[in-house]
């Protein structure tokens, strides 16, 4: 399947240890990029204890399903699949219905309860293939009953397998060897934390405008969190934008004074004629001319473009040219549309431009 203009999976037999990409540069002159076929259901059990959860790639999916208008993924990609496809990060919005907690997408629900999000969770994450990775739930609230909200949230939690000893719930961005088999609460809810253990309901931001174009910074202890969540574009016109301003927040200098955690939506929508799926997908034959392509795949062609980039090297000895892909990129429809998906290529930035001594690698 082509991945845009111009690069292009290669076709290998299911069992070879390889993903192979190609870009037609001339008509004599193609450039081929190799990557290990990796298990995304457990890539950070390859991955340091001693790694900041900030210094990570993690790829991430928006919401559920909530169709017509506000659909996120693909009914054949339950959350079971999407773990096990290497998705790290979910995020996760809920209402109060009849006294429980549904997922919800603003006014449209995503038939998935609360309890089944954490009874999957924990499945994974004690199964033995897969309990040294670690899932990071963002949870925002889609109704306005904040303190009954907060509450529930706590009650679903303590009544789930594993309770509250599953989750880390500091306000801080962990190491990875401290949350290995947790889950990393990211709150979008709950104000000051009344009726938690010391208010402590994990990583919670201090601001979040709404579709703010440009971006916002805000403090997570030590770290300063660079987030980009621009989702109301005007059309899909505005998609090379979206793409560009969500992607480059995620190249990290070295040698930064603090730790920067870069959390990053790929999502976006523009009521009526480019909802979700359009803007993910894009639509027609952009290849030939006719249609437009979408966010998933000018983001693969970014990632692909970067890895296979002149100076994109293993070599110590050049790492201060070398781009470094890092944060949490939340998506719509992160299987498509290219063959293998964009997630092994964020997993892919995990294991590309380390240098020993450097963003907590030994």
């Amino acid at each position: 399947m082509s991945l845009g203009a111009k690069w292009q999976v290669i076709k290998t037999s299911k069992d070879a240890p390889w993903i192979i990409y190609r870009n037609r540069m001339s008509s004599k002159y193609h450039r081929i990029l190799i990557f290990p076929r990796r298990d995304m259901s457990c890539f950070l059990s390859d991955i340091p204890d001693t790694v900041p959860l900030s210094s990570l790639m993690l790829p991430g999916i928006m919401a559920f399903y909530g169709w017509p208008v506000s659909q996120c993924q693909s009914l054949d990609t339950p959350l079971k699949v999407q773990l096990n496809s290497g998705i790290r990060t979910l995020d996760i919005r809920l209402s109060i219905i009849d006294g429980r907690l549904i997922s919800y997408h603003g006014l449209y629900p995503q038939r998935t309860p609360f309890k089944d999000i954490l009874f999957t969770v924990h499945a994974f994450l004690t199964a033995p293939h897969t309990c040294r990775e670690t899932i990071v739930m963002s949870i925002k609230q889609e109704d306005n009953n904040t303190q009954l909200f907060s509450k529930l949230v706590r009650e679903e939690i303590q009544a789930s397998p594993g309770g509250l000893s599953l989750w880390f719930l500091e306000n801080r961005v962990p190491a990875l060897g401290e949350v290995r088999g947790k889950v990393v609460m990211f709150s979008r809810f709950g104000g000051n934390g009344f009726g938690w253990d010391n208010g402590a309901i994990g990583i919670h931001p201090s601001t979040w405008p709404d579709s703010e174009k440009e971006g916002f910074t805000w403090e997570c202890q030590n770290t300063l969190v660079q987030t980009q969540d621009w989702y109301a574009i005007p059309s899909f016109l505005s998609i090379p934008e979206k793409v560009l301003m969500s992607t480059n927040i995620l190249l990290t200098p070295p040698d930064l004074p603090v730790p920067i955690l870069n959390i990053t939506y790929l999502s976006a929508s523009s009521i009526p004629l480019a909802l979700p799926p359009t803007i993910a997908r894009g639509f027609g034959w952009p290849k030939w001319g006719f249609g437009f392509e979408g966010v998933n795949g000018r983001v693969g062609k970014w990632l692909l473009d970067i890895l296979g980039s002149d100076n994109f090297a293993d070599d110590e000895k050049t790492s201060d040219r070398e781009p470094r892909v890092r944060g949490w990129a939340f998506m719509d429809f992160y299987e498509e549309p290219v063959a293998h998906g964009l997630v092994p290529l964020f997993v892919e930035c995990n294991f590309r431009g380390r240098v020993s001594g450097e963003e907590g690698w030994p």
